[in-house]
């Protein structure tokens, strides 16, 4: 299958990044490299670090820029940013960009277990190097475990019955495919909830699959290490998909913005700890009303942008 993946707010971002036509750029989460290649067409003397974790986009992303001799691609997660760079001898970058959704092709091929709307293994692993998958979570977690992460990161008000559900469902035999654990969603919502809002197993696949690649574990450091690694007047733009990828950034950028951590009594500040960005949207970028109407998947997309001092 070709690999898919709509630049969300590609204009928003290639605007937000302030390109430099010598600059250095990291894409750390380069996917289809629909924002890469953007970028890549703005640099003269410059270059660009594509990162991905999945071994399958790289593939893609190397065909698409093939035109470009000036991208060094990286199969590797972004939060490793800081030794990614080191091993590449770059010290500072004039701008990073982060689209944390999962791409359409991840969503679309249905052996890779993303999807709610396809019948496959359960795996969802961005990479697939990687031993934890959507199967062991739904069959070898506790069900206290379980609770946990559907509530937590699926926001999910039916945690607990569909915990319960699974873990009684598991017991007569594993839970095996996307179906089976849709099935067994819908059977513990229900039957007013589930005719209220999107598909019934939308939150709980986006916690187990939050769960596998532990994106929101890695979130909060990799965001402030790419504030680090920023030049000043470098921009970092990252894209969240959910409330909570977006209030971590939100507070990242807020306690760098606002480093001072002394009483607000104080005549003046003794902690000495400074600002290092300006945040450059006081609110989220969201998509227009014309990029909805093409790719109904950003809708729920929100651009911020930092700017290191």
């Amino acid at each position: 299958m070709e690999f898919k993946h709509y630049p969300v707010m590609l204009n928003e971002c290639i605007e937000g990044l302030n390109i430099k036509e010598d600059g250095i750029y990291v894409d750390g989460t380069l996917g289809g490299a629909g924002h890469s290649s953007e970028i890549l067409k703005r640099l003269k003397n410059g270059k660009l670090v594509g990162i991905d974790q999945d071994i399958d986009a790289l593939k893609a992303s190397r065909q698409k820029l093939a035109g470009f001799n000036n991208v060094v691609f990286v199969h590797d997660n972004f939060s490793n940013i800081k030794s990614i760079l080191e091993d590449l001898n770059i010290k500072e970058v004039d701008g990073i960009l982060l689209d944390l959704g999962v791409s359409s092709y991840q969503l679309d091929t249905p052996e890779r277990g993303f999807s709610y709307m396809h019948d496959a293994r359960l795996d969802m692993r961005m990479n697939r190097e990687n031993k934890l998958t959507a199967w062991d979570v739904v069959n070898t977690y506790s069900k206290d475990e379980l609770i946990r992460i559907i509530r937590e990161y699926g926001e999910e008000n039916f945690a607990s019955r569909i915990a319960d559900m699974i873990v009684k469902k598991r017991t007569i035999k594993p839970i095996n495919s996307t179906f089976e654990l849709v099935d067994i969603i819908k059977s513990a919502i229900p039957a007013k909830a589930r005719r209220e809002g999107g598909h019934p197993a939308k939150r709980t696949f986006q916690a187990i699959r939050i769960e596998v690649n532990k994106e929101l574990d890695i979130l909060e450091k990799a965001i402030n290490d790419c504030i680090d690694v920023l030049k000043s007047g470098g921009r970092l733009c990252v894209i969240t998909f959910h409330s909570l990828e977006d209030r971590i950034v939100k507070n990242v950028f807020k306690d760098r913005e606002n480093p001072c951590k002394c009483p607000k009594d104080f005549p003046m500040c003794v902690c000495g700890k400074k600002p290092d960005i300006r945040v450059i949207t006081k609110k989220p970028i969201l998509p227009s009303e014309e990029e909805l109407k093409e790719n109904s998947r950003s809708k729920s997309a929100k651009l911020r942008i930092a700017e290191k001092i």
